[in-house]
């Protein structure tokens, strides 16, 4: 491991243009549940991919709004762990020195920003800024939890709102994707964490970054299905690893 953590961190020194790919993993050391370990409580009952689509918000707005507002209160009460901090200040470092940081995420929690990330690319969205079904037009909720569902639109009175994520069946933000798919492409070292690198086309940015010649690191707890075509994979939580490779970088 000291000899990966070495490697990593030198590749990251030299890098004059990285980007980076962050999934559940990251976020659950915050304490946020993934995906499906989000159904607890009077939820169990419930399959996450039948609530988190578009039909079900059709047929059922009041549910499917019930459900993701509770996962947004969840995520207003986790706080940025580590893993979050070292990235912000990985990319203060990386453009303080003239080069360029894109930081890509799946992560609809907004852990990144509130550490201190920016530009982040949200390829799924986010959940604390909903949006008009009738104008298409978005707004922030506020920090409680609502009371009533489903949620009538303030900005329509014919409309509701809905989360601001992308659903099963919903394509990707194309500019965010766009501007994921060229930052990979130009990268000279990307770094894929806590993600299962199943989930295409975010998992397709490895491929990519590796195509333009650029080394690619792995953190994650556990191997992945990027692990075997993946540089360096580093088997440890974000949290941990992270933090070490930029006190590897600056010593």
């Amino acid at each position: 491991m000291e000899a990966l953590l070495d490697r990593a961190a030198s590749v990251l020194s030299a890098a004059k243009r990285v980007v980076v790919l962050t999934g559940a993993g990251i976020s659950a050391e915050s304490g946020i549940r993934t995906f499906r370990d989000t159904m607890e409580g009077l939820w169990k009952e419930f399959d996450p991919q039948t609530l988190a689509t578009p039909q079900a918000f059709a047929a059922d707005p009041a549910l499917v709004s019930r459900w993701y507002d509770h996962r947004r209160i969840g995520c207003l009460h986790a706080e940025p762990n580590p893993g979050h901090a070292a990235l912000a200040q990985l990319q203060q470092t990386l453009l303080g020195r003239g080069g360029s940081f894109t930081l890509v995420t799946q992560n609809v929690d907004r852990l990144h920003q509130r550490a201190g990330s920016t530009g982040v690319l949200e390829l799924h969205g986010n959940i604390h800024i909903w949006r008009c079904t009738r104008t298409g037009r978005e707004m922030p909720l506020p920090p409680e939890p609502l009371t009533e569902f489903p949620i009538r639109s303030p900005l329509d009175p014919a409309g509701l709102l809905r989360p601001g994520v992308v659903w099963f069946g919903e394509t990707l933000p194309a500019e965010t994707l766009l501007a994921a798919e060229e930052a990979a492409s130009a990268a000279g070292a990307l770094l894929t964490i806590g993600t299962s690198a199943v989930v295409y086309p975010a998992a397709g940015l490895i491929d990519l970054a590796a195509a333009a010649g650029a080394t690619t690191i792995e953190i994650n707890p556990t191997t992945t299905a990027a692990s075997s075509r993946v540089d360096v994979v580093l088997i440890a939580k974000a949290g941990l690893v992270l933090p070490e490779l930029l006190r590897r970088m600056t010593r």
